[in-house]
């Protein structure tokens, strides 16, 4: 008696059940930039401009100060010409087509020479890191 209740419910269920309806979700973007409505546009610059916490004044922009920039200059030039001669006194003529070990204090510098280029590998002797660069060769 109990199946026969229980398929008649089951049957009275789905009989009697409202009609399942469904609708069609579509995406639609809120920036006019990529596809979404050109009336957002003022929204999401006062939006944006409301965010940004850095405020640059007219004159920061463009102005750049000639003696400054000259004594950067001039830092960056004699630091280059210092390291060139350090290496000139250090090392001599380096060849770097041949391959060599150098000991620099905690550092040592191993160049091995390869069909594509140099490959430079800096080995920090006390912290074990290891870096190496790759200098390719000129075609």
């Amino acid at each position: 008696m109990r199946p026969l209740l229980f398929s008649l419910a089951a049957l009275a269920a789905c009989v009697l059940a409202p009609q399942a309806t469904a609708q069609q979700l579509t995406y639609q973007p809120t920036n006019p930039a990529f596809g979404g409505s050109p009336l957002n546009y003022s929204w999401l610059l006062q939006s944006a401009q409301l965010q940004n916490e850095h405020q640059e004044t007219g004159a920061d922009r463009f102005s750049r100060d000639p003696l400054a920039d000259f004594e950067s200059s001039l830092q960056r030039q004699i630091l280059s010409q210092l390291s060139r001669e350090l290496i000139s006194d250090r090392f001599g003529d380096l060849d770097l087509t041949q391959p060599g070990t150098f000991s620099l204090g905690d550092f040592q510098v191993e160049v091995v020479p390869g069909l594509d280029g140099v490959s430079v590998r800096i080995f920090n002797l006390l912290s074990g890191e290891e870096t190496t660069v790759s200098v390719p060769s000129g075609f």
